[in-house]
Protein backbone atom coordinates (compact mmCIF):
# COMPACT_ATOMS: atom_id res chain seq x y z
CA UNK A 1 0.00 0.00 0.00
CA UNK A 2 2.98 2.29 0.51
CA UNK A 3 4.62 1.69 -2.88
CA UNK A 4 2.85 4.57 -4.67
CA UNK A 5 4.10 6.94 -1.99
CA UNK A 6 7.67 5.70 -2.39
CA UNK A 7 7.54 6.04 -6.15
CA UNK A 8 6.17 9.54 -5.75
CA UNK A 9 9.34 10.70 -3.98
CA UNK A 10 11.46 9.59 -6.91
CA UNK A 11 9.04 11.22 -9.34
CA UNK A 12 9.22 14.48 -7.41
CA UNK A 13 13.02 14.47 -7.40
CA UNK A 14 13.03 13.75 -11.12
CA UNK A 15 10.70 16.72 -11.68
CA UNK A 16 12.95 18.93 -9.59
CA UNK A 17 15.95 17.85 -11.65
CA UNK A 18 14.07 18.47 -14.90
CA UNK A 19 13.13 21.95 -13.69
CA UNK A 20 16.72 22.72 -12.70
CA UNK A 21 17.99 21.63 -16.12
CA UNK A 22 15.35 23.79 -17.83
CA UNK A 23 16.30 26.78 -15.66
CA UNK A 24 20.03 26.28 -16.27
CA UNK A 25 19.51 26.02 -20.04
CA UNK A 26 17.28 29.10 -19.99
CA UNK A 27 19.86 31.01 -17.96
CA UNK A 28 22.57 30.07 -20.47
CA UNK A 29 20.33 31.34 -23.27
CA UNK A 30 19.81 34.65 -21.48
CA UNK A 31 23.54 35.09 -20.88
CA UNK A 32 24.45 34.19 -24.45
CA UNK A 33 21.94 36.72 -25.81
CA UNK A 34 22.18 39.34 -23.08
CA UNK A 35 18.38 39.27 -22.84
CA UNK A 36 17.63 39.78 -19.15
CA UNK A 37 14.33 41.50 -19.88
CA UNK A 38 11.57 41.81 -17.27
CA UNK A 39 9.60 39.17 -19.20
CA UNK A 40 12.48 36.69 -19.12
CA UNK A 41 13.14 37.35 -15.44
CA UNK A 42 9.46 36.64 -14.73
CA UNK A 43 9.71 33.44 -16.76
CA UNK A 44 12.67 32.35 -14.62
CA UNK A 45 10.75 33.32 -11.49
CA UNK A 46 7.98 30.95 -12.59
CA UNK A 47 10.52 28.12 -12.72
CA UNK A 48 11.72 29.05 -9.24
CA UNK A 49 8.11 29.13 -8.00
CA UNK A 50 7.47 25.71 -9.53
CA UNK A 51 10.53 24.45 -7.67
CA UNK A 52 9.08 25.80 -4.42
CA UNK A 53 5.80 23.99 -5.13
CA UNK A 54 7.63 20.71 -5.71
CA UNK A 55 9.52 21.18 -2.44
CA UNK A 56 6.28 21.79 -0.55
CA UNK A 57 4.67 18.71 -2.12
CA UNK A 58 7.71 16.62 -1.17
CA UNK A 59 7.58 17.80 2.45
CA UNK A 60 3.82 17.24 2.66
CA UNK A 61 4.21 13.76 1.19
CA UNK A 62 6.95 13.04 3.70
CA UNK A 63 4.67 14.08 6.56
CA UNK A 64 1.90 11.79 5.27
CA UNK A 65 4.08 8.74 4.56
CA UNK A 66 4.83 6.08 7.16
CA UNK A 67 7.34 4.05 5.13
CA UNK A 68 9.87 5.97 3.03
CA UNK A 69 12.40 4.66 0.45
CA UNK A 70 15.30 6.04 2.51
CA UNK A 71 15.87 8.12 5.66
CA UNK A 72 13.32 10.85 6.22
CA UNK A 73 16.07 13.32 7.15
CA UNK A 74 17.83 12.64 3.85
CA UNK A 75 14.62 13.16 1.87
CA UNK A 76 14.07 16.51 3.57
CA UNK A 77 17.70 17.57 3.08
CA UNK A 78 17.66 16.54 -0.57
CA UNK A 79 14.44 18.48 -1.23
CA UNK A 80 15.87 21.60 0.41
CA UNK A 81 19.23 21.37 -1.38
CA UNK A 82 17.51 21.02 -4.76
CA UNK A 83 15.43 24.08 -3.90
CA UNK A 84 18.64 25.98 -3.12
CA UNK A 85 19.87 25.38 -6.68
CA UNK A 86 16.78 26.72 -8.44
CA UNK A 87 16.65 29.66 -6.01
CA UNK A 88 20.26 30.53 -6.84
CA UNK A 89 19.67 30.39 -10.60
CA UNK A 90 16.76 32.79 -10.24
CA UNK A 91 18.76 35.06 -7.92
CA UNK A 92 21.58 35.24 -10.45
CA UNK A 93 19.16 35.96 -13.30
CA UNK A 94 17.53 38.73 -11.30
CA UNK A 95 20.90 40.26 -10.43
CA UNK A 96 21.76 40.63 -14.12
CA UNK A 97 18.49 42.47 -14.61
CA UNK A 98 18.87 44.69 -11.53
CA UNK A 99 22.44 45.60 -12.50
CA UNK A 100 21.33 46.27 -16.09
CA UNK A 101 24.04 44.04 -17.57
CA UNK A 102 23.14 43.85 -21.26
CA UNK A 103 26.48 42.50 -22.46
CA UNK A 104 27.55 39.60 -20.23
CA UNK A 105 31.27 38.91 -20.30
CA UNK A 106 32.86 35.89 -21.92
CA UNK A 107 33.53 34.54 -18.43
CA UNK A 108 29.84 34.79 -17.55
CA UNK A 109 29.01 32.89 -20.72
CA UNK A 110 31.54 30.17 -19.93
CA UNK A 111 30.24 29.87 -16.37
CA UNK A 112 26.69 29.59 -17.73
CA UNK A 113 27.85 26.69 -19.89
CA UNK A 114 29.40 25.00 -16.87
CA UNK A 115 26.17 25.46 -14.90
CA UNK A 116 24.12 23.89 -17.70
CA UNK A 117 26.47 20.90 -17.92
CA UNK A 118 26.46 20.44 -14.15
CA UNK A 119 22.66 20.50 -14.02
CA UNK A 120 22.46 17.73 -16.63
CA UNK A 121 24.99 15.60 -14.74
CA UNK A 122 23.00 16.18 -11.56
CA UNK A 123 19.83 14.99 -13.27
CA UNK A 124 21.56 11.74 -14.18
CA UNK A 125 22.82 11.38 -10.61
CA UNK A 126 19.33 11.79 -9.14
CA UNK A 127 17.96 9.20 -11.55
CA UNK A 128 20.18 6.56 -9.88
CA UNK A 129 18.25 6.96 -6.61
CA UNK A 130 15.61 4.53 -7.84
CA UNK A 131 18.06 1.65 -7.52
CA UNK A 132 20.86 1.01 -5.05
CA UNK A 133 22.45 -1.19 -7.74
CA UNK A 134 23.55 1.83 -9.77
CA UNK A 135 26.45 2.93 -7.61
CA UNK A 136 28.85 2.79 -10.56
CA UNK A 137 26.71 5.25 -12.52
CA UNK A 138 26.31 7.42 -9.41
CA UNK A 139 30.07 7.56 -8.89
CA UNK A 140 30.64 8.37 -12.56
CA UNK A 141 28.26 11.32 -12.43
CA UNK A 142 29.60 12.50 -9.07
CA UNK A 143 33.12 12.57 -10.50
CA UNK A 144 31.83 14.60 -13.45
CA UNK A 145 30.02 17.05 -11.17
CA UNK A 146 33.17 17.41 -9.07
CA UNK A 147 35.17 18.12 -12.24
CA UNK A 148 32.66 20.74 -13.35
CA UNK A 149 32.61 22.33 -9.89
CA UNK A 150 36.41 22.60 -10.05
CA UNK A 151 36.07 24.10 -13.52
CA UNK A 152 33.67 26.66 -12.06
CA UNK A 153 36.19 27.51 -9.33
CA UNK A 154 38.92 28.10 -11.90
CA UNK A 155 36.67 30.21 -14.15
CA UNK A 156 35.52 32.34 -11.21
CA UNK A 157 39.09 32.98 -10.08
CA UNK A 158 40.28 33.78 -13.61
CA UNK A 159 37.29 36.07 -14.14
CA UNK A 160 37.87 38.01 -10.93
CA UNK A 161 41.59 38.33 -11.62
CA UNK A 162 40.89 39.67 -15.12
CA UNK A 163 38.22 41.98 -13.71
CA UNK A 164 40.56 43.64 -11.20
CA UNK A 165 43.31 43.96 -13.78
CA UNK A 166 41.20 45.49 -16.56
CA UNK A 167 38.03 47.13 -15.22
CA UNK A 168 38.41 50.74 -14.07
CA UNK A 169 34.85 51.37 -12.88
CA UNK A 170 34.66 50.37 -9.18
CA UNK A 171 30.87 49.93 -9.32
CA UNK A 172 31.16 47.56 -12.26
CA UNK A 173 33.85 45.61 -10.41
CA UNK A 174 31.46 45.11 -7.50
CA UNK A 175 28.64 44.01 -9.81
CA UNK A 176 30.65 41.61 -11.94
CA UNK A 177 32.46 40.08 -8.98
CA UNK A 178 29.13 39.23 -7.34
CA UNK A 179 27.80 37.72 -10.58
CA UNK A 180 30.87 35.50 -10.95
CA UNK A 181 30.67 34.35 -7.34
CA UNK A 182 26.94 33.60 -7.54
CA UNK A 183 27.46 31.58 -10.71
CA UNK A 184 30.14 29.45 -9.07
CA UNK A 185 27.93 28.95 -6.01
CA UNK A 186 25.38 27.15 -8.19
CA UNK A 187 27.93 24.50 -9.14
CA UNK A 188 28.80 24.19 -5.43
CA UNK A 189 25.15 23.50 -4.63
CA UNK A 190 25.00 20.84 -7.34
CA UNK A 191 28.04 19.14 -5.87
CA UNK A 192 26.42 19.16 -2.43
CA UNK A 193 23.39 17.33 -3.85
CA UNK A 194 25.58 14.80 -5.64
CA UNK A 195 27.45 14.07 -2.42
CA UNK A 196 24.16 13.56 -0.60
CA UNK A 197 22.87 11.15 -3.26
CA UNK A 198 26.08 9.17 -3.02
CA UNK A 199 25.73 9.03 0.77
CA UNK A 200 22.09 7.87 0.52
CA UNK A 201 22.96 5.02 -1.82
CA UNK A 202 25.93 3.94 0.29
CA UNK A 203 23.69 3.72 3.38
CA UNK A 204 21.06 1.73 1.49
CA UNK A 205 23.53 -0.95 0.36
Amino acid sequence: MFLPKEVKFFDLFDKQAENIVAAADFYKELVDNGSFTPENVRAMHEKEHYGDELTHVTINTLNETFITPFDREDILELANKLDDIIDAIYLLTNRFSLYKITKPTDYSKRLAGTIAQTAKALQKTLATLRSNKKMKETLTQCVEINRLENEGDVLRDEAITYLFENEKDPVMIIKQKELYELAETITDYCEHVANLVESILVKSN
